[in-house]
């Protein structure tokens, strides 16, 4: 005959095995460990609001510049149709035409040199500035699952500590800790999962518009070119 398992009253067990009275009912390392998760999945979709709020102004700024450069035939009437316009999009024309201002009186073909150093730096900071923001996204989907599975591994811990303590194996009373353990687990990977595929979206579209800055640089380059080989005017004009 087998040994009798000892008795439990049904008075003793858990009822109510939501998520949130399992989170009650939890150690306090477990709730640490799932209010930490809870507070960066806040933090990723955070992020996913501003950003996106972000690389659509910052993109229709800087198709803007796109298209003013396109129908300006000088550096100085693209100047002046970007006047009031903020951004770094803008700035790559402003800085083109103080390093003209600077360059003026001065005999060589160096301007264009130096306006496309300048004109990098500026698409260098931009794209830096752009990715501010997207490094704690990449931290919550790496970082996530393994703080969750802490949790859970230290939730399964004390059920065993219990099982111990209680001299019993039913079901009854080792389910209700293991699904708090559980619960750890699905919290970070709740966090874990839109953080990564936020993650990657963001990589993509900071690249688009990277492309789209690069684009206008080259529009720059091209406007100061054409008035250093037609001896324009304007710049020197605008340097006196």
């Amino acid at each position: 005959m087998q040994p009798d398992t000892p008795s439990v009253s049904a008075s003793l067990l858990p009822h109510d095995l939501s998520p949130w009275s399992m989170f009650l009912s939890a150690d306090i390392i477990v709730q640490v460990v799932m209010v930490g998760l809870a507070l960066a999945s806040v933090a990723t979709w955070s992020v996913w609001l501003a950003k996106t709020i972000e690389l659509r102004l910052a993109r229709r700024r800087v198709h803007h510049v796109i298209q003013v450069l396109a129908e300006a035939r000088t550096l100085v009437e693209a100047v002046k149709k970007l006047d009031g316009v903020v951004g770094p999009e803008a700035h790559l024309v402003r800085a083109a035409m103080a390093e003209a201002r600077l360059s003026a009186g001065i005999p060589g073909e160096g301007l264009r040199e130096r306006v496309e150093s300048k004109l990098a730096r500026i698409e260098a900071a931009a794209g830096r500035r752009m990715a501010v923001g997207t490094g704690i996204l990449a931290s919550i989907g790496a970082v996530g699952p393994f703080v969750g599975l802490f949790g859970t591994v230290w939730g399964i811990m004390n059920s065993f500590v219990g099982i111990s303590k209680a001299q019993t194996t039913n079901l009854a009373v080792v389910a209700p800790g293991i699904a708090e353990a559980l619960l750890a687990t699905a919290i970070g990977l709740v966090a874990a999962i839109p953080a990564v595929i936020i993650y990657n979206a963001f990589s993509r579209s900071i690249g688009g518009y990277k492309a789209l800055m690069a684009d206008a640089s080259a529009d720059v380059s091209r406007t100061v070119s054409r008035d250093i080989d037609r001896r324009a005017l304007p710049l020197h004009e605008a340097a006196e």
